[in-house]
């Protein structure tokens, strides 16, 4: 199984670029509206220099012949149609932004769900339900701001001070010089700070997914914790967890906001420069040219209404800095996950044979992706409609015999159904004919008949009355129906009841082969012989393979198979 490790994933940069890819027209666009906003902004700016040097003239020269009406006429107009169009472009980009995070962030949300969805994902990787959630939601989700905001801000933090260069120039080459010398000190800070922060953002991110995970099992576990009267202790280890938790929070947030306090400062530092040259050459008290101005006053208000403008794309580049530290850090945490192709059943050919089915291996090996053996089986010969037992040490591998009948890991030797290589099956189809009972059965918050419609969408009520008679739950259906509501995984039940359910899910589903992985490993003895004797009057005409380390009312099944032995051997002679 090919399994992708850090050494040898794309960088994190490369991959959110790959993400990007389908959204690029929406991208672009994004950009052409905030130059077009750009555009306008420097139009606008313009006309007001030109209006305010009017106003100047007029108050302070007698013999100044002020612009014709008509003229200011069409400058008001040009002047509010910057106004108003400016907020449309605005809203136009972030709209085509939001759109195209919410597609992003969807398309990967659909593929981490995918490769979580995989048998061999299922099996190989061993995150908690919290650490998965985390992935699938918050880790996701951090790519938002960096998809909304920065990947158009770098653009526009290059694009843009170069349009404002290019008009102030012709006013000024020293203050368009100024300009230029003081703009790198901004994404040199920036990226200073922002290495910081991606680095405190992805040990952030590890730490959620780990407090996620850790809380959702403690109050999955709650009943366990309250008959052990360990409840306080629980909730002192979430007290501190969470308290270490806001620490490293409020530590990253120190951060971000040192480095926006040291973007700001800077270029206000430069504005200031600029505005002292611009106010000194207007008083005519420049060293170099003394009793001259150097810009006049119209060129100077317009350099100095655009100052701040060359130095805001930078300024907000670098608060989005950290929106890119957090999805590099979002992204490092699923590649592991994105680019594992793990192993895939290629089989294509229908079942063959009539059902039940019978199995039979030669040989059969099973190989970890460090070389370390999971399993080794000799021989293994299941007749149509038997029964068999499987027993052995823990890590012998009983279940990985069962994952391999799941088609979820590759093996080596033979392995035949009904006399034809399981290789060449095709797995839907293999998969449809078959159930599989772990040993936590899945059961939602619902009523009773809503788990048991989880096997059989489509079964009636008294089809699902007859399957629970037939597990010995026909007093409790009648004494609380079928809309009897249960709690996440099954609370309201007893955990012999539960197995019994477990069990009515597999008549209502009819398959003929039922794969059982220890389902009743977590139930006292009397209830596991209960349940094993059950088995033997429910798995009758069907092909059954148990994995149990109890052999307590199991002396009914045809066969057992003690992992390490050579060969299987019968139980009725």
């Amino acid at each position: 199984m090919k399994t992708a490790t850090r050494n040898n994933l794309p960088s994190a940069a490369r991959q959110l670029r790959q993400l990007q890819a389908p959204q690029q027209g929406r991208l672009r666009l994004a950009l052409l509206l905030a130059l077009g906003n750009t555009a306008l902004l420097i139009g606008q700016y313009g006309l007001l220099a030109w209006l305010l040097n009017q106003w100047l003239q007029t108050s302070i020269n007698d013999a100044f012949i002020p612009t014709a009406p008509r003229a200011l006429y069409f400058v008001f107009i040009a002047l509010a149609a910057c106004m108003l169009l400016r907020p449309v472009l605005h809203y136009g980009r972030e709209r085509l932004c939001v759109q195209a995070s919410l597609e992003i962030r969807r398309q990967l949300r659909d593929r981490v769900l995918q490769k979580l969805a995989r048998p061999a994902a299922q099996l190989a990787h061993s995150d908690s339900d919290g650490a998965l959630t985390s992935r699938v939601l918050d880790q996701v989700d951090a790519l938002d701001g960096y998809l909304q905001r920065y990947v158009v801000q770098a653009q526009l933090a290059v694009l843009i001070p170069l349009m404002l260069l290019v008009v102030t120039t012709p006013f000024s080459g020293l203050a368009a010089l100024l300009l230029l010398l003081t703009a790198p000190l901004v994404p040199l800070f920036m990226i200073i700070l922002g290495k910081a922060a991606s680095a405190s953002s992805r040990k952030q991110l590890q730490a959620l997914s780990r407090l996620g995970g850790r809380f959702l099992d403690l109050v999955r576990g709650m009943r366990t914790l309250q008959h052990l009267q360990a409840t306080e202790q629980a909730q002192e280890q979430i007290a501190q967890a969470a308290e270490g938790y806001r620490q490293r929070t409020m530590a990253v947030l120190r951060l971000a906001f040192l480095s926006s306090a040291v973007l700001e400062f800077f270029a206000a530092l430069s504005i200031a420069l600029v505005a002292v040259y611009l106010g000194l050459g207007l008083l005519g008290i420049l060293p170099w040219a003394k009793a001259s101005i150097p810009v006049p006053y119209t060129g100077a208000l317009f350099i100095l209404l655009l100052a701040p403008e060359f130095y805001a794309p930078l300024r907000q580049l670098g608060n989005d800095y950290h929106a890119k530290a957090d999805a590099e850090a979002a992204m490092q945490e699923l590649a592991p996950l994105l680019q594992d192709e793990g192993w895939q059943h290629q089989g294509t050919e229908p079942l063959p044979g009539t059902l039940p089915v019978s199995i039979q291996a030669c040989d059969l090996s099973v190989q970890s992706t460090d070389g370390r053996s999971r399993l080794q089986l000799p021989s293994l010969h299941l007749q149509a409609g038997h029964s068999l037992l499987i027993q052995g040490a823990s890590g012998a591998g009983k279940s990985t015999l069962l994952q391999v009948l799941l088609g979820a890991l590759p093996h080596q030797g033979q392995l035949l159904v009904n006399g034809h290589a399981f290789a060449r099956l095709e797995l839907n189809g293999w998969l449809n004919g078959l159930d599989y009972l772990a040993q936590q059965p899945r059961f939602i918050e619902g009523s009773l008949a809503d788990n048991l419609r989880l096997a059989a969408p489509q079964a009636s009520e008294a089809r699902m009355q007859a399957a629970m008679a037939q597990v010995g739950l026909a007093d409790l259906v009648q004494q609380r129906g079928l809309d009897w509501p249960l709690a996440e995984r099954g609370a309201g039940m007893s955990g012999g009841q539960l197995s019994r359910v477990a069990l009515a899910q597999l008549l209502l589903r009819d398959r003929p082969l039922w794969l059982l992985d220890e389902p009743t490993a977590h139930l006292d003895p009397d209830s596991r012989r209960q349940i094993h004797q059950l088995l033997h009057q429910l798995s009758h005409g069907r092909s059954l393979i148990l994995v149990s380390h109890s052999s307590a009312g199991l002396d009914w099944v045809d066969q057992r198979l003690q992992l390490g032995a050579p060969q299987t051997e019968n139980s009725h002679a």
